[in-house]
């Protein structure tokens, strides 16, 4: 165990042999740290907080820290960090709160770059990027494999599906579907992230069908997102893309879905 003799551990804190804590860092006693995680200098855990195996924390990170609400109430609120992720300088990441699921969840792999903020009952799946200052409010949602670039914003309840994309200094106020492109102050669906889809390997036929529905869905069919989603999963339900985003339309849900452009989407032939 490598622990710079400035850093300050409780002796409550639960550390595996091999991490490494650096200088002036701050491990609070209902911590606990899985094996190879790394915390650089001034590192602050604290809460109620797990961290994975090989983890990796940069200077001046917060992770832990109550949920940024007025009001709150005691609860076993509570922070739950996966396995191999990487944290840059000065994230904040929030336990759960008495108002919501008492506990934020981070998956695997991720890459939070530096200045990211996530929210209290936050739920941030496997492989996700956040680039440089997102912001996460409360209650977010975000799928595998999601990137949200520099300065884009969510807020609270919102949802971003799995191997979505979403623009730099965009503030996403509406759900964002799973394979979708979200561009805008507000944001708008500007097709499908056709790139992510080509390198995770989804075959031809299901991308076509999954343009498909797109187009039908937002910009063919009239009717509510709910019927038209609806009947997307009657035409091409056998394609699993297509599935999965009918599926996260009809989902009970506090946001509504966000709407494709006006002048059309971007769904170039491949």
């Amino acid at each position: 165990m490598k622990i710079h003799p400035t850093a300050l551990i409780d002796t409550g804190a639960r550390l595996a042999p091999d991490v490494e804590i650096g200088p002036y860092c701050i491990v609070g006693g209902s911590v606990a740290l899985a094996e190879g995680v790394k915390l650089h200098s001034h590192v602050v855990v604290h809460g109620n907080t797990e961290i994975g195996a090989r983890t990796e924390i940069f200077s001046h990170a917060v992770v832990g820290g109550d949920a940024q609400m007025r009001t709150r109430k005691p609860s076993p609120e509570r922070l739950v960090i996966g396995t191999d992720n990487i944290i840059r300088e000065t994230v904040t990441i929030s336990t759960g709160s008495h108002a919501g699921r008492g506990t934020t969840t981070i998956g695997n792999r991720n890459y939070l770059m530096g200045a990211c903020h996530v929210g209290h009952d936050c739920v941030v799946g496997d492989d996700v990027t956040l680039s440089n200052g997102v912001q996460l409010g409360g209650h977010v949602q975000v799928g595998d494999g999601a990137i949200m670039g520099g300065l884009a914003a969510a807020q609270q309840h919102g949802r971003i599906g799995r191997y979505a994309f979403v623009s730099g200094l965009s503030g996403v106020t509406t759900d964002v579907i799973p394979y979708g492109i979200a561009i805008g102050l507000h944001v708008r669906l500007g097709g499908l992230n056709l790139v992510g889809l080509r390198r995770r390997k989804i075959p031809r036929e299901n991308i076509h069908a999954l343009r498909a529905a797109f187009r039908a869905i937002f910009l063919e069919w009239n009717g509510s997102f709910k019927e038209k989603a609806k009947r997307a999963q009657d035409q091409w339900g056998q394609y699993p893309e297509v599935a999965e985003v009918a599926a996260f339309i009809l989902a009970d849900a506090v946001r509504p879905i966000a709407p494709a452009r006006k002048k059309g989407a971007d769904l170039d032939e491949e």
